[in-house]
């Protein structure tokens, strides 16, 4: 009895979860049709709400805006618009944090989360796996001696919260592992663990002629 119970657990907590945050995402993008006029709402046309299409007026916007932008119009319109909202106290110290955060997270040029390390965290002899970011700046790198790395090391089993740290490349061992994998193996707290391949060990035949050779 019990082992048809953790059965079923096992197949429909996983899609409970995955429909809560689903509906969680289209219920916040579905916001975006409040700034329409009240008129032209769905429950004004239809006399009914319709899920998604608030989901789908978002993305367009998304995309029409980033179409817009591509060009040299584009380009100086959002340098003015920036000017103007970096000359606004207080609101100028938020805005370009998160704008740097979401130029190196989403850039198709960035660095962020580009390799999987292991480190020795949060103690000599314990191994967790990190994320490497880039390279300590600005006047911190007038005070590490050696090559440094900057790296982020997420908390389980929620990896948007962690801790960011700048250690020795020497003391990172880089994983054979790609972003996504390493993510999921934290997510599951090692659970999920990636697929495994033992590293062969490569003879040079020149070594192996000239240990074969009679002295």
């Amino acid at each position: 009895m019990r082992k048809y119970f953790i059965t079923g657990l096992l197949i429909l907590v996983p899609l409970a979860i995955t429909l809560w945050v689903l509906n969680l995402i289209v219920g916040t993008m579905d916001q975006s049709l409040l700034l329409l006029p009240a008129r032209w709402r769905p429950e004004a046309l239809f006399g009914f709400a319709i899920p998604g299409l608030g989901t789908i007026l978002t993305l367009l916007v998304i995309f029409l805006t980033g179409l817009a932008t591509r060009n040299f119009i584009g380009n100086r319109v959002v340098a003015l618009w920036e000017s103007i909202l970096h000359r606004i106290p207080v609101f100028n110290t938020i805005y370009s944090s998160v704008k740097q955060v979401s130029d190196t997270l989403f850039s198709s040029s960035g660095n962020a989360f580009r390799k999987a390390l292991l480190i020795e965290y949060p103690r000599k002899g314990a191994w967790t796996i990190a994320f490497l970011t880039g390279a300590p700046g600005g006047d911190v790198r007038n005070h590490l001696v050696g090559d440094y790395v900057s790296v982020y090391v997420p908390t389980t089993p929620n990896p948007t919260s962690g801790f960011f740290l700048m250690v020795p490349r020497a003391e990172t061992v880089e994983l054979d592992m790609n972003v996504d994998e390493a993510l999921k193996y934290i997510v599951s707290m090692g659970v999920v663990t990636p697929e495994h391949f033992e590293k062969k060990l490569i003879i040079d035949p020149n070594q192996t002629q000239a240990n074969d050779t009679p002295q």
